[in-house]
């Protein structure tokens, strides 16, 4: 009978080398700083990141021609992957279109292999299985080891003679299975836990309770996939948003963490945005039942039609005259400067919104101090879209007590919104005075989802607010109001005790309030 003799070699652990790129000093300076985790090698810095990119290429090149020359992969190498817990391809596990599939264990010939990442801020040289290798996205293999050396020797007891067995050998009969010798030192596959991260946070393996870690994991897991949706679904991000704040809030609970409330809380407020943005688009009520109103994509969303509301009291507040087309005027260059004070206006803005004596008008705001001009006033008027007037008013500049804080696209929205109502179509075509344009504007931006004047408790408009913004009597607003109607802006206007009551026409519940 044969007797074979296997002689082990010892294990050991995989090298891994990373290049990194850094910024360094000040970020304007654009200065980076290159460091390898190779003892021998000494941080270097460049003044660009080009170079730092070159110098780094050429410093892994002058890895891996040292490697080569001393031999290579090693068989007897463990993998440098697994020694980190395979975290260079399991970080997220959710399997995103085009990543190559994570696998379960390490498996296959020890390869030598180099990543990259796309920023180009970070290489890696790792001796690492054939598996782990293809699971890490954009890791390319150089080389690849020969299996471990097991020297044999035979011990034969019989006619043929006697063979003598190499010293240290570990002897199997031939009849039998051979078992790796040092099975004792090699530890078993260990499985590893499902990773997962929500809100640039990974969560933690041990936090307990189970199910919060995982319903966290599946929440970092369903942020990401409606990232990837072609179309937004608001109700569903609502609901994602409303599942993150409970999470989130029960984190906070079993760790104390400030921080993690403070998330809970913006997850809250961003369920009421989400609710709010559902309804603007499909006019349904935030609690989901409908609110009755068509499903109409709005001009204004419910807060920037709140900052509308604010210019038109803010307008009428500090309106140097009291006349309808004053209030226009000024409410059009109030709109253009909100931000800094000062905006861009043409020729034909000015004559499209003041019907009357536009150069008059003018006149007596720059006489006032209201308004600032770069030049002359027939200069303003003649000034065109290419080159338009820079108009200024010292109440809307940075400081002033009386300045409006706006953002730029709420600013630019509300602008928006105002040139649409003052420029409607039929309320031009009717050639409609300044007081029945101011109207206009007030109905549109008090009006609720379904285009109804007035919050539902109120039952319509005060009549006196209506009549001061409009600069008329309180009996004249009815009259007024019919005129709009005669322009299918309005129906159902009645003027009865001391509300104006009515509803916006299907056609103009885009440029409605949402009051």
């Amino acid at each position: 009978m044969a007797v074979e003799a296997h002689t082990p070699e010892e294990r050991v652990a995989g090298r891994v080398w990373t290049v990194r790129l850094d910024p360094y000093g000040r970020l304007s300076a654009g200065t980076v700083r290159l460091t390898c985790s190779r003892p021998a090698c000494a941080d270097q810095h460049f003044p660009h990141t080009a170079e730092g990119r070159k110098a780094a290429v050429g410093h892994v090149n002058s890895h891996l021609a040292h490697i080569r020359t001393g031999g290579g992969p090693r068989g007897r190498a463990w993998c440098g992957c697994r020694a980190a817990d395979c975290a260079w391809h399991t970080p997220d596990p959710d399997t995103r279109p085009g990543n190559r599939p994570v696998t379960g264990r390490c498996g296959g010939p020890i390869v030598l292999a180099v990543y990259a990442d796309r920023a180009g801020r970070l290489w890696r040289i790792a001796e690492m299985c054939a598996s782990c290798a293809a699971a890490v996205p954009g890791c390319r293999v150089l080389d690849t080891a020969p299996p471990p050396r097991r020297s044999t020797a035979v011990r034969s007891e019989s006619r043929h003679g006697t063979v003598e067995a190499a010293p240290g050998a570990v002897t199997l009969f031939s009849d039998q299975h051979p078992a790796r010798p040092d099975a004792a030192s090699v530890p078993a596959p260990r499985r590893t836990r499902r990773q997962g991260t929500i809100a640039q946070r990974t969560v933690p393996d041990d936090l307990r309770p189970e199910v919060l870690r995982d319903e966290l994991i599946e929440l970092g897991d369903a942020f990401r996939a409606y990232q990837r949706c072609a179309e937004p679904d608001l109700a569903h991000l609502a609901t994602l948003h409303e599942r993150k704040a409970r999470a989130f809030a029960l984190w906070a609970d079993v760790t104390g963490d400030r921080t993690l409330r403070h998330e809970a809380e913006r997850a809250e407020s961003a369920v009421l945005t989400t609710r709010e943005m559902h309804l603007q688009r499909t006019g349904e009520s935030l609690d989901g039942t409908g609110g009755g109103a068509p499903a109409v994509e709005r001009l204004l969303t419910r807060v920037q039609a709140v900052r509308a509301r604010e210019v038109l009291a803010h307008v009428q507040e500090h309106v140097p005259f009291p006349d309808a087309e004053m209030r226009l005027a000024t409410l059009l260059f109030t709109l253009r400067a909100a931000r800094t004070g000062a905006g861009n206006v043409t020729g034909q803005d000015l004559t499209g919104w003041l019907l009357g004596d536009t150069e008059d008008v003018l006149e007596r705001l720059v006489a006032s101090g209201w308004l600032q001009l770069p030049g002359t006033v027939p200069e303003a008027l003649a000034s065109r879209p290419e080159e338009p007037a820079v108009v200024t008013v010292p109440l809307l500049l940075p400081g002033s007590p009386t300045e409006l804080s706006i953002g730029k696209t709420t600013r630019a929205r509300i602008s928006g919104w105002a040139q649409k109502v003052v420029g409607d179509r039929k309320i031009r075509k009717k050639k409609l005075g300044a007081p029945t344009r101011l109207l206009a504007l007030y109905t549109a931006a008090h009006s609720r989802s379904d285009g109804r004047l007035g919050t539902a408790e109120d039952d319509g408009l005060p009549l006196d607010a209506v009549a001061a913004f409009c600069t008329l009597p309180p009996t004249e607003v009815g009259e007024h109001a019919e005129l709009l109607v005669a322009a299918d802006w309005l129906v159902d206007a009645d003027v009865s005790g001391d509300r104006l009551r009515g509803q916006l026409t299907e056609r103009c519940l885009p440029l409605g309030g949402l009051l």
